[in-house]
């Protein structure tokens, strides 16, 4: 396949459509936490609500990433990929005009779809027509700008929640997704060729498909039922026992949708692992320091957005230059010492106890925020330089969904998890507070109903002034303690994943 060179007026504009399109779906992922209260106000919303607006859409992208990637190497990349962006604008469009939450659920489904088929593509897009020399320094460059972007929607949300604009999130796609299609129909001709030889495995699309929606639903749900209801367990059991059908069915077609002869290269199978693992470590860690800074030291929704500012500088500073240094050198060095640096930067975070807020910051956090950026500038680039090498070109779709389905799943996997271990050392923390400071059996029952709420925890009406004080105290002091375990179990997540590329990244990605 013909390929362009970053510096061609095709190749400015491909980068140009991929990072546009890409950016609609970051800023959707990261804006919506931000503008929840104001939607739940808005569309008088409850907590179940909000679960399903938060999660229907993970819930398809995760499900269908896989089979978006493998469409695209086959019927044509550049065609999935503009199919997918029109379907991600219709259901934004449908987003925000939504009258209500049963109405906003449906088309963040219809989001998931679009999302499923344009983000492996964005990848795809680069790894098939940018030259092979300055792939590496292409995907830096994609990197950084769909980091700002996603770093950037909390702070869009906040500043349009507070003015009850929360609609403008899912309209502000709309015309960033007709300027990508703009540009992907005058301006970018490469990658139009598929494998239209090779049928569509339909078997294994489906397997796959119904694979992935079970186990996410599974652990999307854990928080909310528990780890040990039997709806968890079966779910999760349906998921894993179709896992192993769609690895069987794929073994035996002659067309697989995933070829399994992928995962015999060491450096595709460690790269994946690695995402894996730092990934979820990153997932469970921001999401924790995140809570930490709003509900226990007393940052607004915006504070707490800017406090990442330093990593995405430290993206848009380093990620292109990470990239285009892997081109010459190969990937190894950077995925064994980046993890490992974001890892060490959410083991910093882990030592933070109770702060006086904002003003606080650059002893307090800074310093864990910075070394997770570095870790971070220096491994994302590489990695998916690292997955796009190792397959040919005519494989790339299904490698990007692939590792971007291992990205999604991790990142569920976190939340989830994390999300259950958190109440659980919370509650025993709570539990040992209560104890030595003598309260009776009835008022430690009474308190420890809000434990799943971790941080905004509500101090029970029936208790004295003095009394709420103290206890709203031990509220803090026990999410302190869960909070150190999680980004400790994150830390060590992010070691594992440098470990991966210790024990099977080549010397040298050709």
């Amino acid at each position: 396949m013909a390929t362009v060179s970053m510096a061609s007026l095709e190749g400015k504009w491909l980068m140009a459509s991929t990072i546009l399109a890409s950016s609609m779906a970051f800023i959707d992922g990261t804006a919506l936490n931000v503008i929840l209260p104001s939607l739940q106000k808005s569309l008088n919303a409850n907590g179940s609500d909000l679960f399903w607006i938060l999660n229907s859409y993970l819930l398809m992208l995760a499900s269908l990433i896989l089979i978006g990637g493998t469409l695209g190497d086959r019927l044509g990349r550049r065609k999935v990929f503009m199919i997918g962006i029109a379907v991600f604008i219709l259901g934004s469009a449908a987003c925000g005009l939504s009258p209500n939450v049963t109405g906003l659920v449906i088309f963040r489904l219809l989001q998931g779809i679009g999302g499923a088929l344009m983000i492996p593509g964005s990848l795809s897009l680069i790894a098939s027509s940018i030259s092979e020399k300055e792939r590496g320094k292409a995907i830096g460059t994609w990197s950084a700008f769909t980091t700002v972007v996603t770093l950037g929607g909390p702070i869009l949300g906040g500043a349009l929640a507070d003015y009850g604009l929360w609609r403008y999130i899912f309209f502000i796609n709309i015309p960033i997704g007709i300027a990508a299609l703009a540009v992907l129909s005058l301006k970018v001709k490469a990658a139009e060729e598929g494998s239209r030889n090779q049928p569509i495995d339909y078997p294994g699309a489906a397997l796959i498909a119904a694979a992935l929606a079970l186990l996410t639903f599974g652990f999307l749900r854990i928080p909310e039922v528990g780890l040990h209801n039997a709806q968890t367990h079966l779910t999760l059991a349906a998921g894993f026992l179709l896992i192993i059908a769609f690895v069987f069915v794929e073994y035996k077609c002659e067309y697989p949708m995933m070829p399994l002869r992928m995962f015999s290269d060491k450096t595709f199978t460690g790269a994946n692992l690695l995402t894996f693992f730092l990934y979820a470590g990153l997932g469970g860690g921001m999401l924790f320091l995140s809570l930490n800074l709003v509900q226990i030291q007393g940052y607004s929704q915006l504070q707490s957005g800017l406090t990442f500012l330093p990593f995405t500088i430290l993206m848009i500073s380093l990620a292109r230059y990470a990239g285009k240094l892997a081109d010459k050198v190969g990937s190894r060095l950077f995925l064994i010492t980046g993890p490992i640096t974001a890892g060490a930067g959410l083991l910093l975070l882990s030592f933070v106890g109770k702060t006086n807020g904002p003003q606080d910051y650059w002893t307090t956090f800074f310093p864990g925020i910075l070394v997770l950026g570095l870790g971070m500038a220096f491994t994302v680039a590489p990695l998916t330089t690292a997955v796009m090498a190792s397959v040919s070109d005519q494989l790339s779709g299904t490698a990007s969904g692939i590792n971007n389905a291992m990205t999604r799943v991790a990142s569920v996997f976190a939340n989830a998890i994390f999300g259950g271990l958190a109440v659980l050392f919370f509650s025993g923390a709570l539990t040992n507070s209560l104890d030595s400071d003598g309260y009776l059996e009835k008022d430690k029952t009474e308190i420890l109903k809000q434990a799943g709420n971790l941080g905004n925890a509500q101090v029970p009406e029936n208790f004295t002034h003095i009394q709420k004080k103290r206890i709203q105290q031990l509220y803090h002091q026990s999410f302190l303690h869960a909070y150190a375990i999680i980004m400790r179990i994150s830390a060590c997540l992010g070691f594992l994943g440098g470990l991966m590329a210790l024990l099977f990244i080549k010397a040298r990605v050709e």
